[in-house]
């Protein structure tokens, strides 16, 4: 990952949560352990590329816990850890602030600017 350019803690959450999909993926592990294709699932948008990409990179920060299990077919799911459950006020703020921006948007007027 690249490296914090001011060194301001905003900065150094956004460097391993920005982007389009990693706090959305943490929002949906808060429901509780998913597989891989769970996830494909609830983010039809995503490629299976980037899912992986940002699995991984949430696995290194330490966020997320993958686990094998030695089946036939291999089982493999995804949990947040304890520390990626810290996340879970700034996944709340998130969906607040989405809501208000929703709300927001359904009664502006288009030309009242």
């Amino acid at each position: 990952m690249k490296q914090s350019a001011t060194g301001c803690s905003v900065e150094e959450s956004m460097r391993l949560l920005g982007g389009r999909w990693r706090l959305l993926l943490v929002s949906y592990l808060l429901d509780g352990p998913k597989r891989f294709n769970d996830l494909r699932r609830d983010m039809p948008g995503i490629s299976q590329r980037m899912l992986t990409l940002d699995l991984r990179a949430l696995e290194e920060a330490g966020l997320v816990l993958r686990t094998v299990f030695p089946e036939v077919p291999v089982r493999v799911e995804y949990r947040l850890t304890e520390d990626g459950l810290r996340l879970l006020p700034v996944v709340e703020v998130m969906r607040e602030f989405g809501l208000w921006l929703k709300g927001r948007a359904a009664i502006q007027v288009p030309g009242s600017e």
